[in-house]
C-alpha cells in the first residue's frame, strides 16, 4: 500500500547492511512517521510488548525476524528454543505469534547451526510473502460483497463501511485483512466511505487506520466507539468488516475490546457484520472463545491517560480520569459466532461455524 504515493511494507530488511530490521513505531504515528531499527531479538520483543509493532500478523511476521536476528549472535538449538519460548510470551491474545514461531523453529531445529541464519531470514521473508499474497486474497474475497451493496445503491450514492480497531495494510505486512477489500474497492474506483471507530483506549481506528486511509487516499471519518450503533438505527452503515486475533474452530472471534457491541448493533439493525482473517489466525485448537482464549489485561495507565497534539505542535500525555479511580483494561473481547455473518479468508467466504471453516481449512488440525 502506499503513503503519500510511495509503496510500503510494514516491516523489511535494511538494505543498507542487508540484517537489520525496520518496522513503523506505530506508537508514534499519526504524528510522525519514524522507522525503528532492531538489531536483536531484546528489541524485537521490545517492540511487541509496547506496541511499537501490533496487529496479529504483523506481530507474527516482526517475532520470525526476531529469531533470525537471534541466530546471528548464537545458531545453537538451546538458544533457538528460548529465543522462540521469550517471544512467544509477548502477547498472549493473538494466535499468528505463535504460528508464525512454531513455523520457524520446524524450519530451522533439524538444520546445523552453520545453516541457520540463512534459512531464518528466508524463512521469515517467505512468512512476509505468505501474508502478503493472503491478504490480497482476502481482498478479492471480501470485494463483491462491497460491489454487491453498490449495485443496488442510486447513482451518487456512497458504500458505508464501518470498522473496528486497525485491521489494515499496518497491522499485517501488507494490504491489511478488514481494509484490503477497501483498498481494493477503492483502487478499482468505487465510491466507498469508511466509518473509522476511535477505538479507544489505544485509539488505533483514530491514530492508525484513519492515518492509512488518509495517505491512501480513502475517504473516511472517525466516529466516537459509541456512535456506531447510532448510525446502523439511522442507515448510515451498509456493512461492517472487522479483523481479528484470533478465531476458533467454532467461529468465534476475538478482536480489539468493543467488537461484541458492534455485533450485537448490527445484529438489531440487520446490519452484515463480516470478520476478514488470515489462515494463520485460525486456532482450530479451541472451540469455546469466550471460556478458553485468553485476554490481554493492559496497563490501566492506557484508560486513564491520553497523548495527543497540543495547539502548538508538542505531543502530550494528560489524565482524563478522576484521581484516586481505579481502571480496567481488558484489550480483547470474544464475539460469538452466532453474531458473524460470515468469514472472509484467502480461500473464500464462509459462515462462521466449524463446518463452514473445515469446508475451507481441511488441512488444518
Amino acid at each position: 500500500m502506499k503513503i503519500d504515493g510511495t509503496p510500503y511494507r510494514s516491516v523489511w530488511v535494511d538494505q543498507a547492511d542487508g540484517w537489520s530490521v525496520r518496522i513503523f513505531d506505530q506508537t508514534k504515528l499519526p504524528w510522525s512517521l519514524d522507522i525503528l531499527r532492531l538489531v536483536d531479538e531484546g528489541q524485537v520483543a521490545t517492540a511487541i510488548r509496547s506496541m511499537q509493532v501490533r496487529g496479529a500478523p504483523l506481530i507474527g511476521a516482526v517475532a520470525a525476524y526476531g529469531v533470525a536476528l537471534a541466530l546471528r549472535a548464537d545458531a545453537s538449538t538451546a538458544h533457538l528454543d528460548r529465543v522462540v519460548a521469550m517471544l512467544g510470551e509477548t502477547r498472549p491474545t493473538a494466535i499468528n505469534l505463535r504460528w508464525a514461531l512454531a513455523r520457524m523453529r520446524a524450519a530451522l531445529h533439524n538444520l546445523s547451526p552453520a545453516e541457520r541464519v540463512a534459512a531464518a531470514y528466508a524463512e521469515a521473508a517467505a512468512i512476509c510473502d505468505d501474508d502478503v499474497e493472503t491478504c490480497r486474497r482476502i481482498g478479492e474475497h471480501g470485494l463483491p460483497l462491497l460491489q454487491e451493496i453498490a449495485a443496488r445503491k442510486q447513482p451518487g450514492e456512497r458504500v458505508n463501511i464501518l470498522t473496528h480497531c486497525n485491521a489494515g495494510w499496518i497491522a499485517t505486512v501488507d494490504y491489511g485483512t478488514a481494509l484490503s477489500p477497501i483498498y481494493q474497492a477503492h483502487d478499482a474506483g468505487m465510491d466507498v466511505h469508511v466509518w473509522v471507530d476511535e477505538t479507544r483506549p489505544r485509539n488505533q481506528g483514530a491514530a492508525l487506520t484513519a492515518w492509512e486511509l488518509g495517505r491512501h487516499g480513502v475517504p473516511h471519518t472517525v466516529i466516537a466507539d459509541n456512535a456506531g450503533g447510532h448510525l446502523m438505527q439511522h442507515g448510515g452503515v451498509d456493512i461492517v468488516i472487522v479483523g481479528t486475533d484470533r478465531v476458533t474452530r467454532t467461529g468465534d472471534v476475538a478482536n480489539k475490546i468493543g467488537t461484541y457491541l458492534k455485533a450485537l448493533a448490527a445484529r438489531d439493525n440487520g446490519v452484515p457484520f463480516w470478520v476478514a482473517l488470515p489462515h494463520s489466525t485460525l486456532d482450530m485448537t479451541v472451540a469455546d472463545g469466550v471460556a478458553e482464549i485468553p485476554i490481554e489485561e493492559r496497563n490501566a495507565a492506557e484508560v486513564t491517560d491520553l497523548t495527543g497534539r497540543t495547539a502548538d505542535g508538542r505531543i502530550e500525555t494528560i489524565r482524563v480520569v478522576a484521581e484516586g479511580s481505579a481502571a480496567a483494561n481488558p484489550a480483547f473481547d470474544v464475539t460469538p459466532a452466532r453474531l458473524v455473518t460470515g468469514l472472509i479468508t484467502e480461500r473464500g467466504r464462509c459462515e462462521a461455524s466449524e463446518a463452514g471453516l473445515r469446508a475451507l481449512y481441511p488441512d488444518k488440525a
